[in-house]
């Protein structure tokens, strides 16, 4: 679509770095306000809280886009750090101990603020896939649906360019933005502390392993060729995990409540 967003002389904002931004400046925005309303935590706090995930996303998302090709990253490196490349999962699987270390340094009640957490994350992910979608990336396959977006800007990081393609970066912020309405209805409904962390990482990682199957950047890998990706793969290790601590989470709340 549109890679970059303008140029001011020599100076060029793109357009995936100004969406994540935006969603880096409004996650703060909630989690600040939540975190104080609820736990009492200082802006310090939240602002020291945002920097230690924001580094240990980078860190997350390099190590596993590494992984997806090692020989080749291995003998060029410059590659992987260049502006392009994160996996998510990655960033998010760094993230969470990231937090949990901090919340128990600052003695922030764990629980609690993971489900703050999940509506942080909901928001910067969002946004950062209409990011991906204006630089090309993560791009879906070919198809003649109506849904079907062309790439033509020789910038954008779409293959093939000039080919109709399934928009699998909208289709993920629609269903991350939705996933993320629920959330935020639910939250004073919840049964148990964490729950809406759990059920945002069970229903996202089953999400994604459903878009997968559009998904057209073939680069990102697979453990399985064609048949089962490296997305897909962590997926289903988060939802077993995920599903662990929600029921045994939920058999604490019925005995405490009882």
């Amino acid at each position: 679509m549109h890679p970059i967003l303008f140029e001011v002389g020599s100076i060029t904002i793109y357009s995936y770095g100004c969406f994540i931004a935006l969603g880096a400046i409004l996650g703060l925005i909630y989690m600040t306000r939540q975190g104080k309303e609820q736990f009492g935590t200082t802006y310090d706090q939240s602002n020291s809280l945002f920097i230690y995930i924001v580094v240990a996303a980078y860190a997350g998302g390099k190590v596993f886009f590494f992984f997806e090709n090692p020989t080749y990253y291995a003998q060029h490196m410059g590659k992987l750090f260049s502006g392009n490349g994160f996996v998510f999962f990655g960033s998010l699987l760094f993230a969470i101990p990231t937090m949990l270390w901090f919340f128990k340094r600052n003695s922030i009640p764990t629980l609690p603020m993971l489900d703050v957490m999940a509506i942080v994350t909901c928001i910067v992910h969002g946004l950062g896939r209409i990011g991906c979608f204006m630089s090309g990336c993560c791009h879906g396959k070919p198809t003649d649906s109506f849904l079907s977006v062309i790439f033509t800007n020789p910038v954008c990081q779409a293959e093939p360019l000039n080919t109709p393609l399934h928009p699998t970066q909208l289709y993920e912020s629609a269903f991350i933005f939705t996933l993320m309405a629920f959330l935020l209805w639910y939250k004073n409904r919840k049964k148990f502390d964490g729950q809406l962390f759990l059920i945002y990482l069970i229903a996202y990682s089953t999400g994604r392993s459903f878009l997968e199957i559009l998904r057209g950047d073939e680069e990102r890998g697979f453990l399985i060729e064609n048949v089962l990706s490296h997305s897909q793969f962590i997926s289903l290790i988060v939802i077993s995990t995920a599903i662990y601590f929600y029921v045994k989470l939920k058999r604490k709340g019925k005995l405490l409540n009882s």
